[in-house]
């Protein structure tokens, strides 16, 4: 017998009884809203008018010609608005909390673009907006900070921990236990306890339903081979989802840091360091040492920077559906920059992780199969990081006169 909200052993919702009352509205009104057509040809509609929906599927010619294998095509949710995937399922999930007559919505955020996707939100609903970044992400998405603020989202930055990604969701779920009758917490990822998972993967599955068919319009075939970056989960499971049942491997990129026997990664299926464990609400391979303590991960992708994984993801790996491989940091900055040199494309750090791979094996595939890569967000967030890893003189220069003149 299948277990609501488990996928195999992964899963569940292992919550704080103070919690049950709102996650019960929420699987109820998830439901309602899945059985009625008009809540999909509403959020549609809503994305084709205020975002970027279709997103293209882009031809990467040059690259294509630079690995003399598999044609590479290219899934552009770094057009939606806001620079990410993530406005698909802030979008749906603000379309949800109206529905449900709440006035707050609360968010976490570690490469800032989900945090800026919900503020954005919030402005275009008349939602008051609070949204929590670990310190050390703040410090190196600057750029995002600023635009959440800007939006009239109160952002604060979280010193627990690690100060990064999960502390921020520790955090929002604080919140929310405090103050759910008013509040919604939109949660970014695939990830936490159940509705979140099924939730997040169904309003991401947009992504996944385009660009099947328009592969199969423009190669007049279905992929080889499916790459996406993977964090919590949310881009990938969006894009799987509509060739889940197609001979098409889907390929999985986490983060692999300065490497994996560094242990200073954040490859939880990609690596023999993740173990089964239960937190922030859910069952999961997380990084943690013998005790259960949550183990610190390092990305030079902020958005990668994750202990845990989608249960859903859990069980695709154990089952074999989905192949999960590890991205340094270094091939990361190279993959961006190969892909800004041959194509003009930047994408985010995060998604150079779904690059690096791809890049990897596409010599070595059929001239006559083509793969898909999800450009999940843009690159223009990690302006500062990216100028950093690459050293670049004139950026170092830069900084360097706008320190003087911030202290003339």
């Amino acid at each position: 017998m299948v277990k609501t909200g488990y996928y195999g052993e992964f899963g569940g919702a292992f919550l704080p009884e103070i919690l049950i009352p709102t996650f019960t509205q929420l699987k109820e009104e998830f439901a309602r809203i899945k059985a009625d057509p008009t809540f999909w040809e509403e959020y549609v509609h809503t994305m084709s008018t205020y975002s970027c929906r279709p997103t293209p599927l882009t031809f990467a010619e040059n690259l294509t010609h630079h690995f003399g294998g598999a044609s590479i095509y290219i899934k552009r949710e770094d057009l939606n608005h806001t620079g990410a995937h993530k406005a698909n399922n802030v979008i749906a999930q603000g379309l949800l909390v109206k529905r449900m007559g709440k006035g707050r919505v609360i968010a976490e955020t570690g490469a800032g673009q989900h945090g800026v996707a919900t503020a954005t939100m919030a402005a275009k609903y008349g939602f008051d907006c609070t949204i929590y970044m670990g310190e050390v992400d703040v410090k190196r998405q600057r750029p995002n900070v600023f635009w959440m603020e800007q939006l009239g989202a109160e952002v604060i930055s979280v010193k627990d921990g690690s100060k990064t990604l999960k502390d921020a969701m520790n955090a929002a779920f604080r919140d929310w236990a405090q103050n759910m009758d008013d509040t919604h917490y939109v949660l970014g990822t695939a990830s936490g306890p159940h509705p979140f998972p099924e939730m997040v993967s169904y309003f991401q599955s947009i992504i996944g339903q385009e660009a099947r068919e328009q592969i199969l319009k423009y190669a007049g075939k279905l992929p080889a081979r499916i790459y996406a970056c993977v964090g919590g989960g949310s881009n990938a499971l969006g894009l799987f989802g509509a060739f889940m049942d197609d001979p098409v491997e889907l390929v999985g990129v986490e983060a692999g840091g300065k490497g994996l026997p560094s242990k200073l990664h954040a490859a939880r299926l990609a690596s023999d360091q993740a173990t089964i464990g239960v937190a922030q609400g859910y069952k999961t391979y997380f990084l943690q040492d013998d005790d259960g303590q949550m183990r610190e991960t390092h990305s030079v992708a902020a958005g990668l920077d994750y202990v845990g994984v989608s249960p859903i993801l859990s069980h695709l790996s154990d089952t074999g559906r989905v192949r999960f491989a590890a991205a340094t940091d270094k091939e990361v900055v190279d993959a961006l920059r190969l892909s800004m040199k041959k194509e003009g494309l930047i994408p985010a750090l995060e998604s150079a992780h779904a690059f690096v791979q791809a890049f990897k094996e596409a010599p070595d595939m059929n001239g006559e199969e083509c793969i898909i890569i999800n450009q999940s967000g843009r690159g223009d967030k990690d302006i500062f990081t990216v100028a950093d890893a690459i050293g670049d003189p004139q950026w170092e220069q830069f900084i360097r006169e706008k320190a003087e003149d911030y202290n003339a």
